[in-house]
């Protein structure tokens, strides 16, 4: 059966000057078209007609095509190419249609069929630059890549390739069967991706999907913290296919490095900022620990050092400050100082934001917490969402009707704030405004769908090579939930509504 997905209009005309065609003036011009762009399947039979943009009605013979592929046949009767790519034909090309000095240009993508036994995997990764309009990621690493240093790898993206350095990420996601991986850009060869404004980037990730199989939650959350306030440190994200090591691998979330480097770009100093990632949930703001409430050793509890000035990497000295004046100083001060110590305006939103999404693995644990030393006050930037929009970390379902104050059991700088009217008032009041501004249901639903709609063909050849292995993961293999991927974007997008509802009843 034909399968080919039709995913908008990418047409390169160009047109010389006036010329009779026929019996056509010179002011009827043909405009060269095969529509598309088309993807079609390795093995999947493929027609492209040629017609004009302009509707002139012209013969076939009146056509050339240019740069068709081994196999593929003109018919000049239908002015049609037919073609069946072969299995090992996968590859995005251009075919030029010529009628007289007008040259057309259609785009025609074909992919690769990873789970035909006969399948040839290895593909020119120079010409597979996309797959169903989503840009690929060919990697090649090292044998011994693990978790816990970098190792030479190749990577070819976009026809460059760039000979890198890389590494598995994650804390429970190292034990899934589809890792995560951290790549490390050589200073003279920084990553770009300008589809996605991804400009001279010293380290991205590449965040596994395998934990929620509607493909989107890391990538939307991440827009939602972007959409909150412009002057947030902007996390960006887009979703792309993996080839890794040669094969298929499946698709994957893109997301920027939080580094010294993202702090920069901020108006941040690179030779004075310290990042600080809170790694479990001790990172509370709190003088006791989560789990048993018993006193902390170190205040620095639950955090881990991520970046600093060379000879400074194990000083916690801000940080300690921080959570000690959060947990313990009255509410006069408190009030009267807080805002020269953090940026408020970052940490009310990442109240509001986190809420929202109901991220409960991230309202404490999984944020990062900046800090210019050389000015200002300390800046938030948010990690990690397979535990948000309606599931928790082990993918268990989760309802739409938690409360946002809940939330202060994780962060007790939450709850500081809620309490002081000064504060929680304000704060309040402008969760209402964020729901009928950024957050529009109408807006964020269209986003949602704009988003599935663009990865959904990729989403059901990744489900087709890992669905299996998550629904049978230790992780999570007591659920007798499971549904694909098209039931999961279903529920997602219900859970959104109904969340929005929800707190709108809340703060309308």
């Amino acid at each position: 059966m034909s399968q080919a997905w039709v995913v908008g209009v990418a047409l390169l005309l160009g047109c010389g000057g006036d010329e009779f065609h026929g019996d056509a003036g010179p002011a009827e011009r043909c405009g060269p078209t095969g529509g598309g762009p088309y993807w079609v399947l390795e093995g999947d039979p493929l027609e492209v007609t040629a017609s004009c943009e302009t509707g002139l009605l012209v013969g076939g013979d009146d056509f050339d095509f240019e740069g068709l592929p081994d196999g593929a046949r003109y018919d000049a009767a239908t002015a049609t190419v037919s073609w069946t790519p072969r299995l090992d034909q996968a590859v995005m090309s251009d075919w030029a249609i010529r009628y007289g000095d007008e040259v057309g240009r259609v785009r025609v993508g074909v992919v690769d069929r990873w789970d035909d036994p006969e399948n040839v995997p290895v593909v020119d990764s120079a010409r597979y630059q996309e797959e169903y309009g989503l840009p690929v990621f060919h990697l090649t690493t090292d044998p011994g890549i693990a978790g816990d240093a970098y190792t030479p790898a190749t990577l070819v993206h976009r026809a460059h390739t760039y000979e890198i350095e890389a590494k598995l990420r994650g804390a429970s996601s190292l034990s899934y069967p589809k890792h995560s991986f951290t790549l490390d850009f050589p200073p003279d060869d920084r990553f770009d991706e300008p589809r996605w404004d991804f400009e001279n980037e010293d380290r991205i990730v590449l965040v596994s999907t395998f934990d929620d199989n509607s493909y989107v939650r890391q990538r939307l959350a991440y827009t939602l913290w972007n959409l909150l306030d412009p002057q947030h440190l902007q996390v960006r994200s887009y979703s792309a296919v993996l080839f890794l090591d040669g094969e298929y691998h499946g698709l994957y979330s893109v997301v920027e490095h939080v580094d010294r480097h993202l702090a920069e770009d901020h108006g941040m100093s690179e030779d004075d900022v310290n990042i600080y990632m809170a790694v479990n949930h001790d990172a509370n703001f709190r003088l006791t620990r989560s789990e048993d409430g018993a006193p902390k050793g170190d205040l620095a509890e639950g955090y881990e050092k991520k970046d600093g000035p060379l000879g400074f990497e194990d000083d916690y000295t801000d940080l300690v400050s921080l959570v000690e004046f959060v947990a313990t100083t009255g509410d006069a001060e408190f009030a009267t100082e807080i805002g020269s110590r953090v940026d408020l305006r970052d940490y009310e939103d990442w109240w509001i934001f986190v809420s929202f999404v109901d991220g409960q693995d991230s309202a404490g644990k999984n944020s990062y917490l900046i800090h210019d030393q050389s000015f200002g006050p300390w800046r938030y930037a948010p990690w990690d969402f397979n535990a948000s929009f309606g599931q928790s970390w082990q993918t268990l379902r989760t309802g739409a009707d938690s409360h946002p104050d809940g939330l202060t059991w994780a962060n007790h700088l939450f709850e500081r704030l809620l309490a002081l009217p000064e504060f929680g008032d304000p704060l309040r009041a402008r969760y209402g405004d964020t729901l009928r501004g950024p957050y529009e249901q109408g807006a964020l639903l269209a986003l949602f769908d704009e988003m599935i709609d663009e990865i959904h063909p990729s989403a059901l050849r990744d489900e087709a090579k890992w669905g299996e292995q998550y629904r049978t993961y230790d992780g999570w293999n007591w659920r007798d939930d499971f549904v694909g991927h098209e039931e999961e974007a279903a529920y997602t997008r219900e859970w959104i509504e109904a969340r929005w509802e929800f707190l709108e009843g809340i703060y309308r």
